[in-house]
């Protein structure tokens, strides 16, 4: 790169394709200094004047990296999906050139497993979440589902009937169900943290959170 400010907010993408694009794209978007890296150059060339800097390299190519002065950046983000090898390699290098903050893309529990092994702080698997959580939402009667945690879930769901005119303190949710009400979204209006004094309505929608097969059995209440 051309100077040597500490970047130590900003994210180096490697793997501009349709997760590491799109990611790359929201961090500019949210004014987050973004070195876009991709040997594609048509995707490179997509990208370009939409992030701070992107560029065509070679990431397996550990000279090429430290040249880009990626060893600058506080933290990468690997999105590279089908070409195993290249994830690893690139995720390899991006440990030995010191960045503290490495976020990796896998396409299955093994690559996942691999890239673990490496040294990767942070393995995603998009295609798996986005499965799963489109799962519960399939199945049940939530709204929303995100598992924040292996076994710990928050909950987006229509608040059940036999709740209606009841302040939470009465409902005694908690210690039912040991879930809690976190937030509270009255028809027309934003969420609003919910108090032991808040009135529940049948039309409300609730933010519960808790252990996953707990929050799935609440939300099931009618």
């Amino acid at each position: 790169m051309a100077d040597n400010a500490d970047r130590g907010d900003a994210v180096v993408v490697i793997g501009l394709g349709r997760f590491g694009g799109a990611l790359a794209t929201e961090l500019a978007v949210r004014g987050v200094e973004v070195l876009g890296v991709d040997n594609d150059s048509r995707n490179v060339q997509e990208l370009s004047g939409r992030l701070t800097h992107v560029v065509c390299a070679d990431s397996t190519d550990s000279e090429a990296m430290a040249q880009l002065g990626v060893a600058e950046f506080g933290r990468a983000v690997v999105g590279i999906g089908t070409d195993i090898e290249s994830s690893v390699l690139t995720t390899s290098i991006l440990i030995d050139l010191g960045l503290r903050d490495i976020w990796a893309k896998a396409i299955s529990r093994q690559h996942a497993r691999i890239l673990e092994r490496v040294g990767a702080h942070h393995v995603v698997q998009p295609e798996a979440d986005m499965g799963e959580r489109v799962a519960h939402l399939v199945t049940g009667r939530m709204l929303d589902y995100v598992e924040v945690d292996e076994g710990y879930a928050l909950v987006k769901t229509k608040a059940p009937g036999w709740a209606d005119g009841r302040s939470l303190a009465e409902l005694g949710i908690r210690s039912q169900y040991g879930v809690t009400v976190v937030g509270v979204k009255k028809p027309g209006t934003g969420f609003t943290y919910a108090t032991s004094e808040t009135v529940i309505r049948s039309g409300d929608t609730l933010l519960v959170a808790g252990d996953t097969d707990k929050t799935e059995r609440f939300s099931e209440e009618t």
